[in-house]
């Protein structure tokens, strides 16, 4: 089947420019943090995913309806509201680790913290690290 057309396609748009352009000082330095702890558990260079979302690696979803897409392995956007993180979240997979975090939102698939002094680092870093290592197997 054919790859569906995705309104948010990996560019090559700034990650470094994105990140600088984040009003709030806490929010740009937490996505700064965010994207060396992703860089270096994932061993990728961030890459832009549409207008607002930082990524890293590549695969293919493939939907119950045969659906396939593009996307990254895991990824954030620095939203007004939260620092949204695609890791596969809302899985259920995680809730172990969800349950020493700190303060959390959980959607389908998203994570969502207001800042990273919400959250046990390590906690967050095994969480990244347990997201991929789930989404390699694959």
């Amino acid at each position: 089947m054919a790859k569906a057309d995705l309104k948010t396609k990996k560019t090559d748009a700034s990650v470094e420019a994105f990140l600088n352009s984040i009003d709030d000082e806490q929010q740009r330095e937490d996505s700064f943090e965010i994207v060396e702890v992703m860089r270096r558990l994932s061993g990728d260079e961030p890459k832009m995913w549409g207008a607002a979302i930082v990524g890293f690696g590549n695969r293919t979803l493939k939907y119950d309806s045969g659906r396939e897409l593009d996307w990254m392995e895991i990824g954030f956007s620095p939203r007004k509201a939260n620092l949204t993180l695609y890791v596969g979240a809302g899985s259920g997979k995680y809730n172990a680790l969800l349950a020493k975090l700190g303060k959390y939102k959980t959607g389908k698939g998203c994570l969502y913290i207001k800042r990273l002094s919400d959250v046990d680092e390590g906690v967050f870093e095994e969480l990244i690290a347990s997201s991929l290592s789930h989404i390699r197997e694959e």
